[in-house]
């Protein structure tokens, strides 16, 4: 059994230690001081954090009645309690984050705080009247009135005005100064590019690798196009501000995220591809609106890609007709067909989760301790629609009224997290890795994830190295690309380590993608199974190990699952003349999903049009193979 190395100490303190491929400490591992006094392993942390947290400077997340801040949302990423827009006190169950970065909308950053202040000439502007009056047919009346303008990009100058947004934009700053403390928190300074064009989501946070940053954000109020966006890092960059940027939720784009031609119509080519993979190497795969991993319909035969969907537009209540375009795995393969057919791939992205919240409260994703995403207006299971209207414990007819199914947020996930491997908590050490893609994303749980590729990593007998500076020395890590290697066939050695305060392991699975006879293929492959079941050679399936959830409780089955996964695995399809890529995914037994545990504790049996139970997971950043010469 693999034993877990103290990443933690029982009081959320960060400890650097070393992560163990065999289980033990690994005795080669380097770790060092910093002359700052910072530990430095030279075989990497695992570290979690959330790149995507919206306080009361974000438009939406004030007008949900959402007044705490940048330093706020530090606090409780740290442990520290804060009072929820509904007024009750929230903080993380689990132990503290490892790195935050606040990344609030750039379109009128801070002006519905300026709106409210009397001190600020945006209190006079009429837009403003009634917008935040204690009388609720008033004030209900002034939000519609302000969200039209919004949705038609109608708003007052004075809501963009340099002075509004650079103050909103100090805080920012100031905040993520005052709480980075290099080795045990680890904050970014970052923002939101919320580019909505039609209605459609292009949206993309943006994250600042110092506290060298430009004078304003760049948002989509200049340009809706991702490209322009990117450009204007570019000559950041130039000017020592260097960033990156990461797309989330092409699950509501309607298939305009991976879309195969330019915004401007053109068609994509091997500059595009180097200028977008240059500032955008990273994907979220994973947040409260959802997971983009892959639909049934793109992905039929993957049992497990029923998971937390959110089928609905960002941005608007209408549905997602176009799933390819939408999803990350289908854009993976597309990239490798047109590496195959025109040479170049913009899809090579590493994987990350995070939260979306706007209740200025990252890493709160635990299903049991679930208080939504959007302040006052989902802060309650009633309106989320985990019970019925009113409280009541009962439904007359068994189901959800019309009001209460067409609400987008119970389809929302109680997710999720990222996760970097870096030799230290530091700005410049977890941005490289991300840079590097050696990233996981996890839907929640802190479920540890290690992925190599490479040759010959077996030793005599079959042994599997001991530690990472072996894998290092023979290996490419996740976010890598392995060559081809004549009359070799690739191993790939796999790693996941449960979350202690979360469910046991289940499964470890690759997801392979690949291109033949010109067309694009994928496969899902059991290669580590629980509960000392093996994989059948033919369905490359686990047995099951008949995990359940008591639905009374959310009790679950015991003495099911394990603690780590671990195995060396070979594909038994490779063809070494095929484009391939491989990414982990990890499964946790069945457990209570957050509706679940919000009827639970009304006494009322769980909405029949949601997923009762589901199984939370971790997903590596792919590997890519790379083909010999024809």
């Amino acid at each position: 059994m693999i034993l877990l190395a103290a990443l933690t100490a029982c009081d959320g303190a960060i400890i650097d230690a070393p992560s163990p491929v065999s289980g033990n400490e690994t005795e080669s591992a380097e770790v060092t001081s910093t002359g700052a006094g910072v530990a430095f392993n030279s075989e990497r942390n695992a570290y979690f954090g959330d790149l995507h947290v919206h306080t009361g400077l974000s438009f939406d997340a004030y007008l949900g009645n959402v007044r705490t801040l940048p330093e706020d949302a530090y606090r409780f990423a740290r442990g520290e309690t804060i009072t929820h827009a509904n007024g009750m006190p929230v903080r993380l169950l689990g132990p503290p984050l490892d790195f935050v970065a606040v990344t609030d909308h750039a379109e009128y950053l801070g002006a519905m705080r300026e709106a409210n202040d009397p001190a600020r000439r945006l209190s006079k502007d009429p837009l403003a009247a009634g917008l935040f009056s204690e009388n609720p047919a008033e004030a209900n009346a002034a939000f519609f009135r302000v969200l039209a303008r919004y949705r038609a990009n109608d708003m007052p100058e004075g809501f963009k005005a340099p002075d509004v947004i650079g103050r909103a934009w100090g805080i920012v700053q100031d905040a993520a100064e005052k709480y980075n403390e290099p080795g045990r928190f680890t904050t970014f300074v970052g923002y939101e590019f919320t580019s909505e064009p039609g209605g459609l989501n292009l949206h993309r946070n943006v994250l600042f690798r110092s506290a060298t940053v430009p004078e304003f954000p760049f948002a989509a109020l200049e340009s809706e196009d991702p490209e322009d966006l990117w450009k204007k890092m570019e000559q950041w960059r130039e000017e020592g501000a260097d960033a990156l940027a990461i797309p989330h939720n092409s699950n509501g784009s309607d298939g305009i995220m991976f879309e195969l031609v330019r915004r401007n119509d053109e068609p994509m080519d091997a500059d595009y591809a180097a200028l977008r993979m240059r500032n955008e190497p990273l994907v979220e795969i994973t947040q409260v609106k959802g997971t983009s991993d892959t639909h049934p319909i793109l992905s039929p035969n993957d049992e497990w890609s029923d998971f937390e969907l959110m089928e609905k537009r960002v941005g608007s209540n209408g549905d997602v007709t176009n799933f390819r375009g939408s999803y990350v795995r289908q854009a993976l393969k597309d990239g490798l067909l047109l590496q195959e057919t025109d040479g170049f791939n913009p899809f090579r992205f590493g994987f990350v989760g995070s939260s979306d919240t706007h209740n200025s409260a990252p890493g709160s994703v635990e299903e049991a301790n679930y208080f939504s995403k959007a302040g006052v207006v989902d802060g309650t299971a009633e309106l989320r629609s985990s019970v019925p209207p009113d409280r009541a414990t009962t439904r007359p007819d068994g189901t959800p009224n019309s009001r209460e199914a067409s609400k987008p947020d119970q389809s929302w996930s109680s997710a999720g997290l990222v996760g970097v491997w870096a030799e230290s908590n530091t700005r410049d050490m977890i941005f490289d890795a991300l840079r590097r893609k050696e990233t996981f994303a996890t839907s929640g749980p802190r479920i540890k994830v290690r992925f190599f590729a490479g040759y010959d990593l077996a030793g005599e007998g079959g042994v599997i190295p001991e530690s990472i500076a072996q894998m290092d020395a023979q290996a490419v890590p996740m976010g890598g690309d392995l060559s081809y290697l004549e009359d070799k066939a690739p191993e790939f050695f796999v790693w996941g380590l449960r979350d202690p305060s979360s469910a046991f392991l289940q499964r470890a699975q690759i997801v392979k993608g690949w291109v033949e006879d010109g067309q694009s293929r994928e496969q899902v492959f059991d290669v580590a199974c629980a509960d000392g079941g093996t994989v059948d050679p033919e369905t490359f399936r686990c047995p099951d190990n008949f995990a359940m959830v008591d639905l009374a409780t959310c009790t679950p089955t015991p003495f099911k699952g394990d603690v780590a996964l671990r195995t060396l695995w070979q594909d038994p399809t490779f063809d070494p003349d095929q484009r391939a890529f491989y990414y982990v995914r990890i499964l946790e037994n069945p457990t209570c999903r957050w509706s679940t545990w919000d009827a639970i504790r009304n006494g009322t049996p769980p909405n029949p049009t949601l997923h009762p139970v589901i199984q939370e997971r971790a997903w590596s950043s792919p590997i890519w193979y790379e083909p010999g010469p024809t």
